[in-house]
């Protein structure tokens, strides 16, 4: 798995080009995951704008915030691309 760092992250905040880490989901269970949403942007059910809002950065107040469900998650590992 490859790691990533915050200022690497930083730099996929773009409409094209959107990853967002979230803590302790994915494969791995502890730490930061970091996915590649970018293909998921226009069929997340709460629109593109939530993914840019977080976009470039650590997204999991939000994500859990929301409360998604287990299918979510396993949505989200598909786009899985690195570790914090």
């Amino acid at each position: 798995m490859q790691a990533i760092s915050r200022s690497d992250l930083s730099k996929h905040h773009e409409v094209d080009d959107l990853w967002v880490s979230i803590r302790g989901k994915g494969s791995l269970t502890s730490g930061h995951m970091l996915y590649n949403v970018t293909s998921y942007a226009d069929d997340h059910p709460g629109g593109m704008e939530v993914l840019k809002d977080v976009a470039g950065s650590d997204g999991t107040e939000s994500f859990e915030y929301v409360g998604h469900s287990e299918d979510a998650y396993n949505t989200l590992e598909k786009f899985q691309v690195g570790v914090l």
